[in-house]
């Protein structure tokens, strides 16, 4: 493990020869996951410069907006962790400072290094919560393990959104080219216009993974990424309730690997998947973005505390999770980059270190 410096953040790097991993410093975003035969990481990078959170001033940098988002869009990238919200805050939570997906994408994170670990804590003064993980890269594996612990310090039982929020971005993701595989089941679309007129799928619908239905008619096959000039769309999906393991993969067929995630299924029931291609064009998207988010956790709908907590759940299924007073909760999951020169349809995972494509 070393420290350094990536796209002009201060970052810490796992490398085993095989797979880098890049973690910030600032929001604790897992920036890349970098496998070095294939040349390539699957993670989003934004196209505009990054800062560190803490530098950003809505006076001196209007080139991230001036909205509740533009602090965590100034140092956005790859992977981050939505915590204790997953969406927008209220209007008075903005006015007080809060920002989108909560304080643990901008919080500053304690990392150190334990052999082929990576630990990364921070304190969340708002939410009154402490966030530890830790990321384990064994000698010639391909696999990242997470150990994640969320403790609730107040004495007031905490509902709360926690969503792993992954982001892919080019050149892994290709338009009308890039395939994906997950364990989703009973679907949704996202109950409002999600992209202000530029989506395709039909406002609200519910559907069965993967087809989604279309506003015009007809559906789409959600397992190939979209190859339209311009769209943006949300849908959310339940993860298998049979299955004790829960995953989505993704798949390059001119990199020829395969990219995705594991967990436990009854830690993350829901996986939202979020379309940002080019339709965004107020700063600093500037219609010049292309992302797919595979973002698992708690609840189904980006959407602020108090509609979480109305909504309560979808398809019998609960849309948050409660930590009580004084309490800490773990969860494991688990990345993985592998060559494939096709497309796998299953996952397997001990649960540890072990990840199996079949």
């Amino acid at each position: 493990m070393s420290e350094t410096v990536y796209r002009n953040r201060r970052a810490f790097r796992l490398d085993n020869g095989i797979l880098r991993v890049t973690v910030l410093v600032e929001g604790g975003h897992i920036a890349e996951v970098f496998d070095h035969a294939a040349g390539v990481n699957p993670l989003w990078t934004p196209p505009w410069p990054s800062i560190e959170p803490s530098s950003y001033d809505p006076t001196l940098h209007p080139e991230y907006g001036q909205n509740a988002e533009s602090r965590l869009l100034a140092g956005i990238m790859g992977h981050n962790l939505c915590l204790d919200i997953f969406g927008p805050p209220t209007d008075e939570e903005a006015a007080a400072g809060l920002p989108v997906h909560g304080e643990a994408s901008v919080a500053p994170y304690r990392i150190e290094a334990e052999g082929e670990q990576l630990r990364a804590s921070a304190e969340l003064p708002e939410a009154r919560l402490r966030v530890e993980r830790t990321l384990r890269l064994a000698a010639g594996s391909r696999v990242l393990e997470f150990t994640e612990a969320v403790e609730n310090v107040s004495a007031t039982d905490r509902p709360v959104g926690w969503t792993q929020h992954v982001t892919l971005g080019p050149p892994f993701l290709a338009k009308g080219q890039t395939q994906f595989r997950a364990t989703a089941t009973r679907s949704k679309v996202f109950e409002a216009d999600f992209s202000q007129g530029k989506g395709y799928l039909a406002i609200g619908a519910e559907f069965d993974w993967p087809w989604a239905p279309r506003k015009d008619g007809g559906t789409v096959d959600m397992r190939v990424f979209t190859d339209a000039a311009v769209s943006g769309e949300f849908t959310t999906h339940l993860m298998d309730p049979a299955r004790e393991h829960a995953w989505f993969l993704a798949w390059s067929p001119s990199f020829r690997i395969a990219f995705g995630y594991v967990w436990r299924r009854a830690d993350f029931p829901w996986l939202g998947i979020w379309e940002e291609n080019y339709s965004r064009t107020s700063a600093p998207w500037n219609g010049r973005t292309l992302t797919r988010g595979m973002e698992f956790g708690v609840s189904p709908m980006p959407e602020n505390r108090r509609a979480m907590i109305a909504r309560g759940g979808m398809f019998g299924e609960a849309g948050f999770r409660w930590i009580p007073a004084r309490s800490r909760v773990q969860v494991r999951y688990a990345a993985f980059l592998v060559p494939a020169s096709r497309i796998p349809e299953e996952v397997r995972w001990d649960g540890a270190g072990a990840v199996e494509l079949a």
